[in-house]
């Protein structure tokens, strides 16, 4: 009787220890299986502002937002680990658009003056430009800004162009005429409703070749020296560094010119 007691016994706990070392088991693999898994940190997105009728700066095709500058920025947020989503804009309100925080930035062809400088921050140069004269393409009357005397100078809004007009028309008075974008300051000296206007070499030089039927040359030497810059808010300096550190990076590893090729023919540093 003892004998068959302690049998049962030594059963009973043998198999009371047995259970609880599995519930012990399954407690272990429980926790180990609900902890949370490791998220990869988020991209950042940054918004940034141009203007879609620049070309071969920014222009759309087939629906689709191209050019130097749009190809440009995409290269330097795949550089920078970034990601972009364009705004397209009147170019005149992009500046107060990055100032007011709608924009994290933007890239649209700006020239880097001072004036600017006081209000946002722009990158390093990424483009040499300049301005030019533009007249209709049987106009023989200008071809130096002393012939501006009395004529009707169209220009774009809040360009560094639309300064130089100014500053022609107070020097030579000339009439200015201003215009919310590109295309329709070119067809104002097309229809003859205009003299002249003053546009950057590269975007005439470029709506000239593609265009056969624009009515319009170039006359002159280049007023200017006009470089390029990516502007960001003056706050951002994790933004402005990363587009510096991006513009050096492509020019180094040749995406730069093959951008600059695609659109233009060859390289322009």
């Amino acid at each position: 009787m003892k004998k068959g007691l302690s049998v049962v016994l030594g059963t009973v706990i043998a198999l009371t220890l047995s259970a609880c070392g599995n519930g012990a088991t399954t407690d272990n693999k429980s926790t180990q299986t609900t902890q949370p898994a490791q998220t990869a940190a988020a991209v950042k997105k940054y918004t940034f502002g141009t203007d879609a009728t620049y070309p071969p700066f920014e222009f759309q095709k087939d629906g689709k937002y191209i050019g130097i500058d749009i190809d440009l920025i995409n290269a330097i947020a795949k550089e920078e680990g970034f990601e972009v989503e364009l705004k397209p804009m009147n170019f005149k309100g992009i500046i107060p658009a990055i100032t007011s925080k709608q924009l994290d930035g933007a890239i649209a062809g700006i020239s880097i003056t001072d004036e600017r400088k006081q209000v946002v921050a722009l990158s390093d140069p990424y483009y040499t430009a300049g301005l030019s004269l533009i007249v209709r393409e049987d106009n023989t009357t200008i071809k130096t800004p002393e012939d501006l005397k009395g004529k009707v100078i169209a220009i774009k809004k809040g360009t560094s162009g639309a300064k130089q007009a100014d500053e022609y028309g107070k020097k030579y008075g000339a009439t200015v005429k201003y215009f919310d974008d590109s295309p329709a300051m070119y067809q104002e000296v097309a229809n003859k409703n205009a003299d002249v206007t003053i546009e950057d070499f590269p975007v005439i030089s470029y709506k000239i070749a593609v265009d056969p039927n624009s009515k319009l040359k170039i006359v002159g030497d280049r007023l200017n020296g006009d470089n390029y810059g990516i502007a960001v808010s003056k706050e951002n300096e994790e933004l402005m560094k990363k587009i510096n550190d991006g513009i050096k990076k492509v020019k180094a590893n040749g995406k730069y010119d093959e951008i600059i090729s695609t659109y233009m023919g060859k390289s322009t540093k």
